[in-house]
């Protein structure tokens, strides 16, 4: 495992819109020791096209191409299985991060010797305008607090691997994310926050109500199925949850 390569764990499905700005962010770090492991989960579209045109220009780009459509929490275990850093990092691929986004927050995890990190992020819209939207993180987030929240952005988490050893997403459909944070939580560890706006998550318009209650569900089935919760705590943490998503898509929308 290279001692401070940043291994980016990238899924793409029909990303072609977005993709070439996401790995343009990726080229402009500060912070240059980084493989990015873009997981083309069986697109329909030219987005194998871009990527493996950047996989030509930059050889720390490392496509991997699904031959059927598994989901983003597999697509994102096919890159974890192949990353070779000691850090991971987490980018979608219709997001962004600033420039010093790399370089500041391996600086915060080796001076504060932590195994998780996340810090705050822009909303923008789909068109790539900023919406002057913030997501604060907080300093520090355990894993009851993190049972009744979604505060932690997936675009703006670092795991160092040297202290928590390999790792896989659970394989729901959503959600694995959270199911993830939480398995790394549970032993005691805290994540730790940065303040500081590093990333960019874009909101697309293919979201909808359906599938926000397909979420809910796949968080119900963490508390009950996975994190193995009491009925009455299930229940109180899914109301937390609910309020803090609820304000949380409030505020895109403003």
């Amino acid at each position: 495992m290279n001692n401070n390569k940043v291994s980016i764990i990238t899924p793409a499905h029909n990303s072609a819109s977005y993709i070439a700005d996401t790995i343009e962010s990726v080229i402009s770090q500060t912070y240059q020791n980084w493989e990015l492991i873009i997981i083309d989960d069986y697109s329909t579209d030219n987005s194998r096209d871009i990527i493996i045109e950047y996989s030509k220009k930059d050889k720390r780009i490392v496509p991997i191409f699904l031959e059927t459509n598994l989901g983003a929490a597999q697509a994102r275990n096919s890159g974890l299985k192949k990353a070779s850093g000691r850090y991971i990092a987490f980018l979608d691929s219709d997001d962004q991060w600033l420039q010093h986004k790399l370089e500041k927050q391996v600086k915060f995890m080796q001076v504060k010797d932590i195994s998780f990190s996340f810090t705050s992020y822009e909303v923008i819209n789909s068109d790539g305008s900023s919406t002057k939207k913030i997501i604060k993180a907080p300093k520090e987030i355990n894993y009851n607090s993190y049972l009744r929240n979604t505060i932690i952005g997936c675009l703006t988490v670092i795991i160092d691997r040297n202290k928590t050893g390999n790792f896989l997403m659970p394989t729901i459909k959503s959600s694995h994310d959270m199911a993830l944070w939480l398995s790394l939580l549970r032993n005691g560890n805290s994540a730790f926050g940065m303040d500081e706006c590093l990333a960019k998550y874009r909101i697309v318009s293919t979201s909808n109500t359906a599938n926000k209650w397909k979420a809910a569900k796949d968080v119900w089935k963490v508390y009950r199925n996975i994190e193995h919760l009491g009925m009455l705590y299930s229940i109180f943490c899914f109301l937390s949850y609910s309020i803090n998503a609820s304000l949380k898509r409030i505020y895109f929308k403003k």
